[in-house]
Order: structure tokens, then sequence, then C-alpha cells
């Protein structure tokens, strides 16, 4: 059984940062190994679809979507299962709820799991 949860989520100012954390755990008996996942940090507003913060593949490439604009970093823990979305200069359209994303695709076998989710909220 594979487990994502997530912390750090809260309630701050525009301008302000928060770092969001992802604790993956799981048993390599039931094939779950961090280090081979893709991590995501995907968010949904309120009345809005869900999009793609950013991705940190297995070889440590990072994507990000648009709207980030160089205001958030991700990275990972390979030792800890930590994936990190450290945010910074936060603007009141980044509140939503944030939700960690595990995936994994060799072509033959593929497994995603998702977290909870932890809210961010950014008042002005």
């Amino acid at each position: 059984q594979v487990q994502l949860v997530e912390s750090g989520g809260g309630l701050v100012q525009a301008g302000g940062s928060l770092t969001l954390s992802c604790v993956a755990s799981g048993s390599t008996s039931s094939g779950f190994a961090f280090s081979r996942y893709s991590m995501s940090w995907i968010r949904q507003a309120p009345g809005k679809e869900r999009e793609l913060v950013a991705l940190i593949t297995a070889t440590n490439t990072s994507v990000y979507g648009d709207f980030v604009k160089g205001r958030f970093t991700i990275s990972r823990d390979n030792v800890g299962n930590t994936v990190y979305l450290k945010m910074t200069s936060l603007k009141p359209e980044d509140t939503a709820v944030y939700q960690c994303f595990a995936a994994y695709n060799d072509g033959a076998f593929t497994d995603d799991h998702w977290g909870q989710g932890t809210q961010v909220t950014v008042v002005s």
C-alpha cells in the first residue's frame, strides 16, 4: 500500500513563502520504489480545473506550469522519500488545494498514486 502525505500548507500573505512536503510510504515488496517515480504537485482552485504546478522526474528533470514564472522550486529527497515544493512571491491566485502525485511508467507497467492534498490560502 502506497501513501502520499502532504504537509506545509496554510494561510500566508501575498508576497510570502511556503514550502510544501510530500512523504511517500510504501514497501518495495509492493513494487514501490520512490526514486523511480516522477513526482508532481497538482493544484485545484474552487471552480477551476486541476493544473500542473511542477513535476520532477526520476532523473531530476523539472517542469513547471507557465504561471509559476520562476517563483516555485520542486526538489526531491530519494533517501527520505520526500518531494518538496518551495513557493515564493505567493499571489492570491495561488490559493488552491495542492496535491502530490506519483507516477511510474516503463512501457510495460504503470502505477500512480495521489495524496489527499494540503490547502494553501494566500490573502492580500
